[in-house]
């Protein structure tokens, strides 16, 4: 089956087969072809190119489905790699709380939050968190994601984690896009393990690891490294453990607080280390010796009334960035990546071309997926979307709160 888009305005994130990932000054450099076309077989992108007359030929012998982009911009599908969108509804009641003046942690210490969530998901059936999942891999497909990864962590529990993690496995297997698990089993301390700490960990190290290993759930492992969470020890132990079951680590690291998570996640070569709202410049330094991609939550720390992430310092440093919309029902409730890439633009001070690889192919490199999406490249899963008219690929983040796309693809067919 072939796919043939032509007359594309500017056909943009454009990368060269090899190329993992981008860091510093090269984020601002989208590579585009203006007034291209692009040829997709079976499922991958195999071909495009400027209309100059020499590729009469070869789209003439094409055989397929042919779509006009005419005023058009074509772009890869945006890469979610941080969600939690497998959850049993929503929080709304603590927004209004926040909005009172209580602060994330405030309403934790009270019993909600992740509790909260906790407590309605292990009163949840899988088949019930399977249908609301799915409708939600639904919405953010239709806002232009091509790929995600969605995590556990809800759970808090044997039962309640596999429950999770058995729904990911579900959503992956008739998803249209690709889905990556992970295990965060330590995300919140249980009430019940309170005063047991070291009872809760070993119960996930113990217990839940090896059953997911058995039923092979997850691809990562996180931790919420933070303060009033889990301390660089408890990350050291759950991560090492981990790694016996081949799990590699992410963690949510340095959001409330300079918690040591972003050296605990480079010391265990983490693909990931999220949130990062306290970076200072050891934490900088100790990133530009790693392979490990700092990804930035800028809806978070806005719902969250939270300062920002220092994404400038981090980009002008020479580091990569990839950016994650957090898709969660108490901190994040929206998957709509245009608008992460918006509030990347206004309140990080990322260009446009910088947020918009942050949110392709730096995104996929966060997942371990950079080698078949993120960027329009030969070979590459044929996963892109094409926008409605618009003067430049600057207007997307411009028009904050619309997508702005008329079209998705997904392995080289219209969703």
């Amino acid at each position: 089956m072939s796919l043939l888009i032509k007359n594309i305005k500017s056909l943009v994130g454009i990368s060269e087969p090899g190329i993992r990932c981008l860091k510093g000054n090269a984020m601002a450099d989208l590579n585009a072809i203006n007034h291209a076309w692009l040829i997709c077989k079976n499922g991958l992108i195999s071909d495009f190119g400027k209309h100059d007359g020499t590729e009469t030929e070869k789209l003439g012998a094409l055989k397929g489905e042919t779509i006009d982009a005419s005023g058009k911009m074509v772009l890869p599908s945006w890469c979610d790699s941080h969600t939690h969108l497998v959850f049993a509804g929503p929080r709304e009641g603590e927004f209004v709380d926040r909005i009172k003046g209580l602060s994330y942690e405030d309403i934790a210490r009270n019993g909600g939050g992740i509790l909260n969530s906790a407590k309605k998901l292990n009163a949840t059936s899988e088949e019930e968190l399977f249908e609301s999942a799915l409708q939600r891999i639904m919405e953010i497909i239709s806002h232009g994601t091509g790929a995600v990864e969605i995590k556990s962590g809800y759970g808090l529990s044997v039962e309640g984690e596999l429950k999770m993690l058995r729904v990911i496995k579900r959503l992956k297997e008739v998803s249209p896009i690709q889905i990556k698990a992970n295990f965060l089993g330590a995300h919140a301390m249980p009430t019940e393990f309170k005063e047991n700490r070291n009872g809760y960990i070993k119960l996930m190290t113990d217990e839940m690891l090896p059953a997911i290993a058995q039923e092979k759930l997850a691809d990562f492992i996180d931790v919420f490294c933070d303060r009033g969470f889990y301390t660089v020890e408890e990350t050291d132990r759950i991560l090492e453990a981990g790694a016996k079951y081949g799990l590699k680590p992410k963690i949510h690291a340095n959001e409330l607080d300079y918690s040591g998570g972003i050296q605990v996640g480079v010391k265990h070569h983490a693909l990931s280390v999220d949130h990062l709202e306290f970076t200072g410049d050891d934490e900088i330094k100790c990133l530009l010796a790693s392979e490990t991609m700092p990804t930035l939550l800028p809806s978070t720390a806005f719902f969250l009334g939270l300062h920002d992430p220092p994404a400038r310092k981090m980009i002008d440093a020479g580091l990569p960035v990839a950016l994650a919309s957090d898709y969660n029902p108490g901190s994040s409730p929206s998957g709509r990546m245009s608008f992460i890439i918006s509030l990347a633009c206004i309140r990080l001070k990322m260009l446009p071309a910088e947020a918009i690889r942050a949110a392709t192919l730096n995104s996929a490199y966060a997942m371990g997926l950079e080698k078949e999406c993120g960027s329009i490249t030969k070979g590459k899963r044929a996963n892109f979307f094409i926008t409605s008219s618009m003067p430049s690929f600057a207007y997307i983040p411009y028009r904050y709160g619309n997508d702005e796309i008329e079209q998705v693809i997904i392995d080289g067919k219209l969703i």
